[in-house]
C-alpha cells in the first residue's frame, strides 16, 4: 500500500512538472502583437487604384483546410483533457482535399477582393502547408496581405494526450485584391481569455485595407474574425464597440466602409436556428445588436442558406447543426446589389463562402 502511494506521488509531482512547463513555456513564447501593424504586401496588384462603382467581395473562413464535411473535432466538445476519439488533427489527404477545395472557389468565383480568414501558413494541424500562398497562386494579377492572428510554437492540447498534441500553429486573415491599397494595417481587438486560456487561443484583429477610388474617396475594407468560445459574450462586445468606433470615424471621414467575414455572431434579428428550429443540439448564437450602427447601414447577408456548420460531429445534412454567422457590413454611401452563399454543403470547411456585390454611391 505503501509503495502505491509513493509511485501515485510520483505520478502526480511528474504532472505537475508537466503542466507547470507547459504554461511556463506557453508563457514566454505568446504572441503579443502591437496595437497596429503595417501589412507588406506578399504580392502585388496589376491596378492601380479604383475605376468602377461596382465591386465584388467574397469572404470565407476556410477552417485552416482542416475542418471539412468529414471532420469533427474534440476542441467542440468542450473536453480539454481528452479528444474521446474525436479528431484533433485530420489527415494529410483531408486537408489536400480541402485546400484543392479552397483553390476551386479561387479559380470559379469572379471577384474583386477575397476575404479569408483560418488561412494557415506553417501549422502542424495542416501539415505545413502554405494555404495563403495555394489560394493566392490561383488569382492572377491579384495582391495579397496576411494578418497572423494564432501564433504558437506548440498548443498543447488535448492535456493528457501529449503525443498527439495540437502542435505549432502560424494562422490568420488572409486578404486578396486587384487593387493596389495605399495603406494595410493589422489592428489588434481589445479583450483577452484570462491566462492562461489566453496563451493557446487567437490574437483576434481586423485587417484594415484603404483602396483610393478615382472619384476622390476611399474604400476602407475590412477583413474580421471575432472570437468563439466566448461564454459570456464579454470578448466580443468589447471588439464590437471598437469596431464600431473605427466604422463610424471612416465613414464620417467621407469614406466608403465594407466589412466582411466570420462575426462568430448572427446578424440583428436574425434567429440562430433558423434552419433547424428547435433542434439547437444544445447550441446557442448570438445576435449582434439592432442598435449597434445607425439604420442606414446595411447588413448583408444570404438567408436562404447556412454559412457555418458545428463540429462536434462530421457532417450530416439534415442532423448537423447549421447557422449563418459569417456576412457583410456596408456604409449608407454603399448599395447592395446582391449577395449569395455560395453552397458547397460543408465540402471544405466549416463555413461557406458569401459572395456579393455592391455599388459605390
Amino acid at each position: 500500500m505503501r509503495s502505491t502511494f509513493k509511485y501515485l506521488g510520483w505520478f502526480l509531482l511528474l504532472f505537475a512538472l508537466y503542466i507547470g512547463l507547459i504554461l511556463l513555456h506557453g508563457t514566454l513564447t505568446d504572441f503579443q502583437p502591437e496595437e497596429e501593424i503595417s501589412l507588406e504586401a506578399v504580392h502585388e496588384p496589376s491596378q492601380e487604384a479604383l475605376t468602377d462603382s461596382i465591386l465584388s467581395f467574397t469572404i470565407w473562413n476556410v477552417g485552416y483546410g482542416g475542418l471539412g464535411a468529414e471532420s469533427n473535432f474534440f476542441y467542440d466538445s468542450g473536453n480539454l483533457l481528452l479528444s474521446n476519439g474525436k479528431m484533433i488533427r485530420p489527415t494529410r489527404e483531408l486537408v489536400e482535399k480541402n485546400v484543392e477545395g479552397m483553390r476551386t472557389v479561387a479559380r470559379s468565383v469572379q471577384s474583386d477582393f477575397f476575404l479569408l480568414q483560418e488561412v494557415d501558413r506553417a501549422s502542424r494541424r495542416s501539415y505545413y502547408l502554405d494555404e495563403f500562398e495555394a489560394f493566392g497562386a490561383e488569382l492572377d494579377g491579384y495582391g495579397s496581405w496576411f494578418a497572423a492572428n494564432y501564433q504558437a510554437p506548440r498548443v498543447p492540447l488535448p492535456l493528457l494526450e501529449p503525443w498527439r498534441a495540437y502542435g505549432k500553429v502560424h494562422s490568420g486573415l488572409a486578404t486578396y485584391s486587384r487593387v493596389r491599397p495605399t495603406g494595410q494595417t493589422r489592428i489588434q481587438l481589445p479583450g483577452a481569455f484570462p491566462w492562461p486560456t489566453r496563451i493557446f487561443q487567437l490574437d483576434r484583429c481586423a485587417a484594415v485595407l484603404r483602396f483610393p477610388h478615382q472619384n476622390g474617396r476611399e474604400l476602407v475594407l475590412i477583413n474580421v474574425h471575432n472570437s468563439a468560445y466566448d461564454k459570456t459574450g464579454e470578448l466580443k462586445q468589447q471588439q464590437m464597440t471598437y469596431l464600431r468606433e473605427l466604422f463610424l470615424r471612416e465613414y464620417e471621414a467621407g469614406h466608403y466602409v465594407i466589412v466582411g467575414g466570420d462575426w462568430n455572431q448572427c446578424p440583428p434579428y436574425f434567429d440562430f436556428d433558423r434552419f433547424m428550429p428547435g433542434r439547437t443540439q444544445g447550441y446557442t448564437q448570438s445576435n449582434i445588436e439592432p442598435d449597434f450602427l445607425p439604420d442606414d447601414w446595411k447588413w448583408a447577408y444570404d438567408p436562404t442558406l447556412p454559412s457555418n456548420r458545428k463540429v462536434r460531429d462530421v457532417y450530416q445534412k439534415g442532423t448537423t447543426f447549421e447557422t449563418l454567422i459569417d456576412f457583410f457590413l456596408v456604409s449608407p454611401n454603399v448599395r447592395v446589389r446582391q449577395v449569395k452563399t455560395i453552397n458547397q454543403e460543408f465540402q471544405f470547411s466549416d463555413h461557406q463562402p458569401v459572395w456579393m456585390e455592391v455599388e459605390l454611391l
